[in-house]
């Protein structure tokens, strides 16, 4: 490859990876081609972007990124998969597409990088059992809902039980 498509494939993959800041490196060499697509498929429904790269150029064009340290000791082909809605949900659905062995037999998730931090494959199982940012929203509201159910209902009790009281006293004068 001359220099100058070098540089022409390694503008295009910094061009597809600016304002990505946490990855996953997966390895995916052994798959026939129907088993790729059926796995971009897959991944395309859960709004998760794959792109397999060799990784010389990915390091190429992600110096000074956070996505650098991803690629330290890596070798040969690379895919770099981003996106869903957050990096611990895009963890966990690339950790259970590895654990699917039978599915993708050749699909290993290998690294990632997550603020700007490496993380290995033990890191990616880590990070795969953390609640993922809709579970997080959903354990919030449920603390803040708590307490004030207390004491709404505190403040509604006294209340009811005298406006009952109230009410029987009214209905006996008639």
């Amino acid at each position: 490859m001359s220099k100058y498509v070098k540089e022409l494939v390694t503008r295009d993959i910094r061009r597809r990876l600016e304002g990505v800041d946490d990855a996953v490196l997966v390895n995916c060499v052994g798959m026939d081609a129907n088993t790729t697509n059926e796995l971009r498929g897959e991944l395309d429904k859960k709004d998760i972007h794959m792109l397999v790269v060799k990784n010389s150029l990915a390091r190429r064009a992600t110096e000074g990124t956070h996505l650098a340290a991803a690629f330290e000791g890596a070798s040969g082909q690379v895919g770099i998969c981003w996106g869903s809605s957050d990096f611990v949900s895009l963890v966990k659905e690339l950790v259970q597409l590895d654990k699917d062995s039978e599915k993708f037999d050749h699909f290993v998730a290998d690294c990632g990088v997550m603020d700007g931090e490496k993380l290995d494959a033990d890191g990616l199982k880590a990070v795969s059992k953390w609640p993922s940012r809709q579970e997080q929203i959903s354990m919030l509201v449920g603390q803040i809902l708590g307490p004030g159910s207390q004491l709404a209902a505190a403040m509604l009790g006294p209340g009811k039980m005298l406006n009952s009281q109230i009410k029987k006293k009214g209905e006996g004068d008639e």
